[in-house]
């Protein structure tokens, strides 16, 4: 699937699972002044708070127990302003976050690390390699994509509840999880890690105060511009059986052949094919030799790292802090809601090399939040056969 990047005329590819393309940025139709989100203030709102690069903020404690008083700050992050992200940053999280999150990074690397015949044990060609270990079988550019592993499950469920009928039609979201054995020399948490933070991410509105949780207090502003109104954002989340989450190593980047470096050299600019996806901050790590312990780091150059096309057109560096969670709009959200929220283009670049650098890995954890596959996203499209669109064309003649 091709399309022009925002910035020139070389194509891009689809590069994170889920996601999926614009056909050209700079011509999404923007979200007219009444179909912005609802600028109706409540008692004592919250000042909007930006980081340097210009990313909204929002505290926990506020999220949980003062929601009401976050309307600015969510129609800064979500809105149509040329500025506008089309992502928001959480901190002040519960304490136990911050290991969880190096508890599972570090195990990335160290399941990278494993010989090829012990990952291999771990890959599943039949649900087109989206349970298990995948490397080199996504099609990025033309040809298969070396530059990252990843390792996806469901968080939430190990054997997806649903018909046989539907596992062997969407094998790519109802496949039951596949875990390294517990026994596995270097990763033996591996899947107590990554369960752990991925319901810890998915569950985050409900943790501090589940007595005063209600399903339409935190998503409301998206709710209220789905085109289905007879449901909600919180309930097609939380009663999906889709959930699907990407631990990333990005490997340590490869001298290139040139001077001329790719602005997206670790992960193409693309959209995901969620409603809401949730990200860690990155994890650097360096290793000297290959059987040293890995000592993280801090990023390899000052340009490395996530980048976000602002509604603009506008290419931004966003930085999550190590404490935070970050959350952003993908495709499925866009298509429910006819356009009037707007999925959030970005890329990965690994900055530039130096010999140092090369030295360095970066991993992180992504967690996808999606309807399940019968769910109507547009007159044409269920979740299903939409993201069967997407597979189709970036899986159908990976290598095998």
């Amino acid at each position: 699937m091709l399309a022009l990047r925002a910035t020139g005329a070389r194509p891009f590819l689809r590069s994170s699972l889920p996601c999926r393309f614009p056909p050209i940025i700079q011509t999404r139709p923007p979200i007219t002044p009444q179909r912005t989100l609802s600028t109706t203030m409540t008692e004592n709102p919250r000042p909007v708070r930006l980081t340097t690069e210009g990313a909204v903020l929002i505290s926990y404690t506020d999220l949980v127990s003062r929601p009401q008083t976050l309307q600015a700050s969510i129609e800064t992050a979500f809105g149509s302003d040329p500025a506008c992200l089309g992502l928001i940053v959480v901190t002040d999280l519960p304490t136990v976050y911050p290991a969880k999150r190096q508890r599972l990074l570090r195990l990335a690397e160290k399941f990278s690390s494993l010989p090829d015949a012990v990952k291999e044990k771990y890959v599943d060609d039949s649900s087109k390699y989206c349970f298990g270990w995948s490397h080199g079988k996504e099609i990025m550019n033309g040809k298969p994509d070396t530059l990252k592993g990843s390792y996806y499950a469901n968080p939430i469920v190990d054997v997806p509840q649903v018909s046989e009928e539907l596992k062997q039609q969407f094998p790519e979201y109802y496949s039951p999880n596949i875990w390294p054995a517990v026994d596995e020399k270097g990763v033996e948490e591996f899947e107590a890690a990554f369960k752990d933070l991925g319901l810890l991410a998915v569950s985050w509105p409900r943790l501090a105060n589940p007595s005063s949780y209600s399903p339409g207090r935190w998503r409301h502003a998206a709710s209220q511009h789905l085109s289905d109104r007879s449901t909600t954002l919180e309930s097609l989340i939380s009663t999906s059986q889709t959930t699907k989450a990407r631990l990333l190593h990005y490997f340590p980047p490869e001298k290139p052949a040139s001077a001329d470096v790719s602005d997206d050299s670790w992960c193409g600019t693309h959209l995901d094919n969620s409603m809401l996806t949730g990200l860690c901050s990155a994890l650097y790590l360096k290793k000297d030799n290959p059987n040293d312990p890995a000592v993280e780091v801090s990023a390899p150059s000052l340009d490395a790292g996530l980048y976000i096309h602002t509604r603009g057109g506008e290419i931004k560096k966003v930085s999550i802090p190590k404490d935070a969670l970050a959350f952003q709009t993908g495709e499925a959200l866009e298509l429910c809601t006819a356009g009037r929220l707007r999925a959030t283009p970005h890329l990965v670049k690994a900055g530039s090399w130096t010999p140092a650098a090369a030295l360095v890995s970066r991993e992180t954890f992504a967690l996808f939040m999606q309807p399940d596959t019968s769910q109507v996203l547009s007159t044409n499209d269920t979740f299903g056969t939409f993201s069967k669109r997407i597979f189709s064309k970036h899986y159908d003649n990976a290598s095998m």
